[in-house]
């Protein structure tokens, strides 16, 4: 299991994803968490380059393939 940062750490300004396998398992953010929600039930495999660049929507990152 790893960790991926989304944001700026520093600034404590970012959303944290726990990855196994390729798949997102948990995420933590302040705001709003539905998006993380989504992409952790979806139980896709991800591109940890695309979930860790804010240019990148999340919600694009859900219809990944299991």
């Amino acid at each position: 299991m790893f960790a991926i940062f989304r944001g700026d750490v520093e600034a404590r300004q970012f959303i944290a994803f726990w990855l196994d396998g390729g798949r997102a398992l948990a995420g933590m953010i302040w705001d709003d968490n539905d998006a993380i929600q989504d992409l952790v039930r979806a139980g896709a495999r991800v591109d940890t380059s695309a979930l860790s660049d804010t240019e990148t929507p999340l919600g694009s990152l859900v219809g990944a393939s299991p």
